[in-house]
């Protein structure tokens, strides 16, 4: 399952706009056959608030599906798994709630995101609980990715967590290779 930039359409009057977000049959057949059992909910005051790369460990891998419901991020999906000719690589999208873009990150992808605005809210659901014990990822600024973050500079904010976590190429990761490649986002 490649990682898919989602664009779903908005119908608008004089009132605003309506959108459908997720309809389970529409998504699969753009090939998401996810079943979601979980939605999450984070909030960021400060422009350049960085969250990830994360990852949960199977047998609680999770696919997501993430969208930006207030304010703007730059998302990015991290080719975790061994043995991919992509591995290593990385798409990224800007998801605001100006453009109601989703991106889907299928199991064995390090997902991450900078805020680019104030006070932004993103919601994505997830197809395996929260697994403490199979939390994983690596750090944002390993130079082996060679991640573009939108930061201006400037350090970005971050938690505890995410400032210890390893390089990418200083761990094994817990995904193997069984499918496609990873795939541009066209834009």
């Amino acid at each position: 399952m490649p990682v898919k930039l989602i664009r779903p359409e908005r119908f608008g009057d004089d009132r605003g706009w309506f959108c459908e977000t997720y309809n389970r049959e529409r998504y699969a057949g753009l090939g998401i056959d996810a079943v979601f059992v979980q939605d999450n909910h984070s909030m960021s005051r400060d422009v350049g608030t960085l969250r990830g790369l994360h990852w949960q460990a199977p047998p609680h891998a999770q696919d997501k599906l993430v969208r930006c419901v207030r304010g703007a991020i730059w998302d990015v999906a991290v080719d975790a798994r061994r043995g991919s000719p992509t591995f290593g690589r990385w798409v990224a999208a800007e998801l605001s709630a100006t453009n109601g873009h989703q991106l889907f990150v299928p199991v064995g992808f390090a997902h991450g995101f900078v805020t680019i605005e104030p006070d932004t809210e993103v919601m994505y659901k997830v197809s395996a609980y929260y697994a403490p014990e199979a939390e994983g990822g690596a750090i944002w600024s390993d130079p082996g990715l060679a991640l573009s973050w939108p930061l201006a500079g400037r350090e970005p904010v971050l938690s505890v967590k995410d400032k210890l976590l390893p390089t990418f190429s200083d761990q094994t990761t817990p995904f193997a290779y069984g499918g496609r490649p990873l795939e541009p986002i066209e834009p």
